[in-house]
């Protein structure tokens, strides 16, 4: 799952965070040195091409809410969970035959498939190799993250241009995809800061929470927001044959403009039918309904941070939910 580029997190204004982004770069390019400049090349590739590091970030701030200053461990526990989001892509890029990835050509359109495959495994196996560095149970946690990104993809795929696709495979989709990693992320933050059970799973029910929120959100952009905003043509799922919340509640309401739009849906999309699903979409009640569910996930990620101490870590998970969610462009 890709990253929304107009969002600006509260994690990411901490007062200590760049000095912290400054190390989670260092052990990001550190993670993918082998002797072979080939494979470091293509293995670095989107990690040269920048990126928010929204999970390694998470990972320290987990580690920061008794106001510590968060240790190499948590660097380096998060950043296994960047190289296996980083790993996703490479294979993600793959299957969608894509060309362009965060403004630069992809791994398979410079290299080719078979590097991009190879390459992908290459940053899973660096990603596990860090995770057993920190213990069983981050190696095992890591591991058990990777099987959830797995099921979510063939939750994806098997409904590919389907308009009857339950919204339970939606969910465990994104839940897969993109918000396991957070949860994964803020939990091994929590346990190499040697926080306590209570407070590491409250942590991780945060991470999967704001992870939820975030592909959401995503997903609303993906509908509503201009090609300008998004880097990319709206609509873009659709016209791949993934069918996200604010398209499955749309078709959901019984309506002529829901006909209309199953009638469009269910193959690839030319222009003017991509255009026409977009105008059906945004001018009906599925994007209010998909931002009422997001609202219900920024609820959650409150809740469970809401018993922590007040530190500048603290506060920023307590807001950055909300920030998230308000970056979502909803037609007026």
């Amino acid at each position: 799952m890709s990253e929304p580029q107009n969002i600006t997190s509260p994690l990411l204004a901490l007062p200590a965070m760049d000095v912290d982004r400054k190390r989670i770069e260092k052990a990001m390019h550190e993670s993918v040195h082998t002797p072979d400049s080939y494979l470091n090349e293509i293995a670095s590739h989107l990690i040269v091409a920048g990126g928010k590091r929204l999970r390694p970030v998470l990972a320290v701030a987990a580690a920061q809410i008794n106001g510590v200053v968060a240790s190499e461990d948590a660097v380096r526990g998060g950043v296994s969970c960047e190289l296996v989001h980083l790993g996703s892509l490479y294979h993600d890029d793959v299957m969608d035959e894509a060309d362009t990835r965060r403004g630069v050509e992809t791994v398979n359109a410079k290299w080719g498939n078979l590097q991009a495959i190879l390459a992908g495994d290459f940053l899973l196996s660096r990603a596990s190799e860090i995770a057993a560095s920190l213990g069983t149970e981050v190696a095992g946690l890591l591991a058990r993250t990777i099987g959830w990104l797995c099921e979510g993809q063939i939750a994806e795929l098997r409904h590919t241009y389907d308009v009857s696709r339950p919204e339970p495979s939606y969910f465990t989709s994104i839940h897969g995809k993109t918000a396991s990693l957070y949860g994964t992320a803020a939990r091994i933050g929590g346990i190499v800061a040697g926080h306590d059970r209570v407070t590491i799973d409250a942590l991780t029910d945060f991470g999967n929470a704001y992870g939820m929120v975030f592909q959401i959100v995503d997903d609303i952009l993906d509908v509503t927001a201009t090609d300008e905003q998004l880097g990319k043509p709206a609509g873009h799922d659709m016209v791949e044959g993934v069918y996200t919340l604010p398209v499955l509640r749309t078709l959901a309401t019984n309506s002529t403009a829901a006909d209309e739009l199953a009638d469009l849906l269910g193959s690839p999309l030319d222009d003017a039918q991509q255009q026409r699903a977009l105008t059906i979409v945004r001018s009906n009640e599925g994007v209010a309904s998909a931002m009422a569910t997001a609202r219900e996930y920024v609820q959650r990620a409150e809740d469970a941070v809401a018993g922590f101490a007040d530190t500048p870590a603290t506060e920023a998970l307590r807001t950055a939910s909300r920030v998230l969610l308000d970056s979502a462009v909803v037609p007026a």
